[in-house]
């Protein structure tokens, strides 16, 4: 069952995500708007909004949900070697503007983007609000990685990353790992499954367990996640 959203205050609480629809898996509402509170209330409900041109805002819960646990990283020999000898440079929260607009460009071979103005400016309004967090991969002072994604808890729920050259964007998810061993993260929220997570770590659960894991840490005292200014890559290598 597909719940309509429209004429509903943002802080309305979103249906049972059980009830959402098998196909297209995880569809559970549309309508509403992207304003902070109707956000972050998705987001604690491990619901997130995702949609193309022309269509009504689309809330999605799939199942099963594509999580990384920290401690379940895989950091290759070959992504070692990439990291200490391709000169990267990590920065946090030092260009969440370009991160997102770089996610939002047309990807090779794909008909359109995701990322919609509306979409950015919502995100750009939950960094603003100290939610919204972006890891920055530089080399010669050009950003060539990224990602960007919501902290809330113990939880961060990643949105969107890009590359520009080979082993970027591994690179930067590197650094997001680091950070939720340091924060601590129980867990990095992925949504979907794609083979380039997988590699990585990452794996899929059941929406319940997805569910019991968030209500065990969404609402945890964690620290701030900290902005960093550059440095080298190499140091997140033991």
């Amino acid at each position: 069952m597909i719940f309509d959203l429209d004429n509903t205050t943002p802080d309305t609480a979103f249906p049972d995500a059980r009830l959402a629809e098998t196909d297209p898996n995880g569809l559970l509402a549309i309508g509403g708007d992207l304003r902070e509170k109707r956000l972050l209330n998705a987001y604690r409900r491990g619901i997130f909004p995702w949609f193309s041109p022309g269509q009504p805002i689309l809330w999605w819960s799939p199942s099963p949900r594509m999580v990384l646990y920290p401690g379940e990283f895989r950091l290759s020999r070959s992504l070692r070697k990439s990291i200490r000898h391709r000169g990267f440079m990590l920065s946090v929260d030092q260009a969440f503007q370009h991160v997102i607009r770089a996610c939002a460009a047309p990807r090779q071979g794909a008909p359109g983007t995701w990322l919609l103005p509306q979409m950015i400016d919502a995100y750009m309004h939950l960094h603003a609000a100290g939610y919204a967090h972006s890891v920055e991969v530089w080399q010669d002072d050009t950003l060539v990685g990224g990602l960007y994604g919501i902290a809330l808890g113990g939880v961060f729920f990643g949105e969107s990353m890009f590359s520009r050259t080979t082993d970027a964007s591994k690179t930067a998810l590197a650094m997001l790992v680091d950070i939720a061993r340091r924060q601590p993260f129980a867990l990095i929220d992925c949504q979907v499954y794609t083979p380039h997570l997988a590699s990585l770590g990452a794996r899929e659960i059941d929406r319940s367990v997805f569910e019991q894991a968030l209500d065990a840490a969404v609402d945890a005292t964690v620290a701030p996640v900290v902005p960093q200014t550059r440095f080298a890559a190499h140091e997140l290598l033991p």
